[in-house]
């Protein structure tokens, strides 16, 4: 069933507060990087906010292990009001005239160390509330939600910039952060176990035994992916992805709008919008399928298609030309990154129970507890444009 996982509470609460939280989101990056690229004119700059916007992919395991610790509904409260402040910070700021574009890379900067870790615990929550049969659907339905946003957020930041000033539409982007938190509260505190009777993969510490450190789990996480090919190469093939594809498709939008197609924030607001479209309908079409039952075969497909459309549309001319383009990357994307982020869910809900049952006794749960965020971070929720270079799996 399409809807299932909104039977799950937990789900009902997480699915709207992430959905305005990529609302803020999209807006946030659109209208500072217009803002940048029309101060300085200087793609270099633009690109450094881009990246700025990433540099929590640094920490991103250990962000993983302090999920676990604390979990993850506090990490997601304590990174939304972090959002909040700094959303306040960007409006004081504008409305007081002491807005440049050096503070707009500064505060995405500090943004850019928590945000990627977002998505990092919004799939750890769905893993971990949604059953086996659901999760794909789960899966689709969450990455629907994110390139409705992309698509609303692009179009409404763009439209409220240019009409109503960075000030004013800032206010907007703080009223959704902290709607959001508040709806962040109703999540599940603790991670359910499907299987009352079964062994549960997140046992506490055996009596006697001493707490791993942080840096344990992550070195036995890291060594455990490094010998599971099944789980290297997708992550391999994220690297890869976030290294060339999602550049090239969203962090260059801004000079691409003003340089080459010559329009203004509302131009940059439809090209964005249209790569968001496309991989808002791959999203739903993943959801009412069910998705692939070779979700690596589709992976490696549409990973190919995209970075062809990629070079088609460094080769349009016309801004209608790249609309389609854009549009079809999106599609293509959207489904390369679902089949991705399924895969590497499957392969760890497969890895994981069996390795702590043989393992329990040596607390080898607590090291599948760190993979499982290395694999989360391959999570992949496609970066939409407007983003410089991101972690994929997100």
């Amino acid at each position: 069933m399409i809807l299932a996982a909104f039977r799950v509470r937990s789900f009902r609460f997480q699915w709207p507060a992430d959905l305005l939280t990529s609302w803020a989101f999209e807006m946030e990056t659109l209208i500072l990087g217009w803002y940048v690229m029309v101060q300085t004119g200087s793609v270099l700059l633009l690109t450094l906010f881009g990246s700025a916007q990433f540099l929590g992919t640094l920490a991103a395991p250990m962000f993983g292990v302090l999920g676990d610790r604390v979990g993850g509904r506090l990490m997601l409260c304590a990174m939304r009001a972090i959002y909040a402040t700094l959303a306040v910070t960007v409006m004081l700021l504008a409305f007081t005239g002491g807005l440049t574009p050096a503070w707009a890379i500064a505060l995405a900067a500090l943004n850019g160390i928590v945000r990627p870790n977002d998505q990092v615990m919004r799939n750890a929550l769905i893993g971990e509330t949604i059953p086996p049969d659901h999760l794909m659907g789960a899966l689709g339905m969450s990455r629907a939600t994110m390139d409705s946003a992309r698509v609303g957020g692009a179009l409404v930041g763009a439209g409220l910039s240019t009409m109503l000033g960075i000030g004013l539409t800032y206010v907007f982007v703080t009223a959704f952060y902290l709607a959001s938190l508040a709806l962040t509260f109703g999540v599940a505190r603790a991670r359910p176990v499907p299987d009352p009777g079964a062994a549960s993969p997140y046992p506490l510490p055996l009596g006697g035994q001493r707490e791993a450190s942080g840096w344990r789990e992550l070195k036995d996480g890291v060594a455990h992916i490094l010998s599971r090919p099944q789980l290297l190469a997708p992550m391999w093939l994220a690297f890869l992805i976030n290294l060339t594809a999602y550049p090239a498709s969203g962090g260059l939008l801004p000079y691409i709008a003003q340089r080459v197609y010559q329009v203004d924030a509302t131009g940059l607001g439809w090209l964005a919008a249209a790569f968001s479209f496309g991989a808002l309908l791959a999203s739903i079409a993943m959801v009412v399928t069910g998705g692939p039952s070779h979700p690596e075969r589709y992976t490696l497909v549409h990973t190919v298609l995209w970075y062809g459309l990629l070079l088609a549309f460094a080769h349009v001319p016309s801004l209608g030309g790249g609309l389609l383009v854009l549009l079809a990357a999106g599609f293509v994307q959207s489904v390369a990154m679902i089949s991705m982020t399924a895969r590497l869910r499957r392969a760890d809900r497969a890895d994981r129970l069996p390795a702590h049952r043989h393992r329990a006794g040596r607390g080898g749960a607590r090291l599948h507890r760190a993979h499982r965020h290395q694999v989360a971070r391959g999570h992949v929720a496609a970066r939409p444009p407007g983003h410089g270079v991101r972690p994929l799996i997100r």
